[in-house]
């Protein structure tokens, strides 16, 4: 904090009673995002054998103020706090964040809509783009989360993130079923990465044409995933890493890791993921 010129002491002692609450406000936070795992455990609806979820959004709009009281302690979190952080905690924060205020958003118009697009379209009033909310202090839209914090060069520099945010469309990763911490993160995030390899309608090997036919996920983001996470420097060769998952036989296996195949990508569904009513 700044301080002007002869302040008077009233003042001084005012200003830091009120930065003593807003630390204390930080302090405080619940690494274990105990709040928003009690609501995805009771709305988040597993399928597939677990490789994807649908979410009850009716049932999270009975339960708006525990979201809101949840919400609201994200948005009680100030920078210089967060930035004292472990770097997996801040990134585990951060996940949430975007997924929270994504439900958040979602229940604004639900039931009367059918895909998040319908709030807006990506040229004008994008709904990734509208503040709706506030964090650090001022307000923020979803892409200012992904882009801006998560995605930023040399601050967590983690592709798997892209299996961890949901944009609550059925061809977005599954929203998981409890909250991302700190502590677990890495393991969290290769879960993610696994279930989502392993959905064949969304990931798979084609052995006729020797094609990966995989999410444009891959497509959008083709960079993040050859900017040397763990020494990997192509999309290839992150896909291989995953040859288990995308193909069947051990041969067709060997063929993704020795990347001697093609890629295609596999149009989005933009359909809301929520559970059929």
């Amino acid at each position: 904090m700044s301080w002007r010129a002869g302040a008077k002491w009233p003042q001084r002692i005012l200003a830091l009673a009120l930065l003593g609450l807003s630390f204390s406000a930080s302090a405080a936070f619940d690494h274990g995002h105990a709040a928003w795992t009690a609501l995805l455990k009771r709305h988040v609806v597993l399928i597939d054998g677990g490789k994807a979820s649908q979410v009850d959004y009716a049932g999270l709009a009975r339960e708006r103020p525990a979201l809101t009281a949840y919400l609201e302690s994200l948005s009680a979190v100030q920078r210089a706090h967060f930035e004292s952080w472990p770097k997996a905690r801040q990134l585990a924060f951060l996940i949430n964040a975007y997924n929270a205020f994504t439900v958040e958003l979602i229940l604004g118009r639900y039931p009367d809509l059918q895909s998040i697009r319908d709030l807006g379209n990506i040229v004008f009033n994008s709904p990734w783009k509208q503040k709706f909310f506030s964090l650090f202090g001022e307000p923020r839209h979803l892409d200012w989360i992904e882009h801006e914090l998560i995605r930023k060069p040399g601050a967590y520099d983690d592709p798997r993130i892209h299996f961890a945010v949901n944009c609550a469309s059925l061809g977005c990763p599954m929203l998981r079923e409890e909250a991302f911490v700190g502590e677990r993160l890495d393991e969290q995030l290769e879960q993610q990465t696994r279930r989502f390899l392993a959905d064949r309608t969304r990931n798979r090997y084609e052995p006729r044409t020797a094609t990966l036919m995989v999410s444009q996920i891959f497509d959008w983001y083709g960079k993040d995933f050859q900017a040397g996470y763990r020494g990997v420097t192509s999309l290839r060769q992150f896909l291989g890493n995953y040859a288990d998952l995308l193909a069947r036989t051990p041969a067709e296996q060997a063929l993704l890791r020795q990347k001697l195949v093609g890629i295609d990508f596999i149009d989005y569904d933009w359909a809301l993921n929520s559970v059929p009513r």
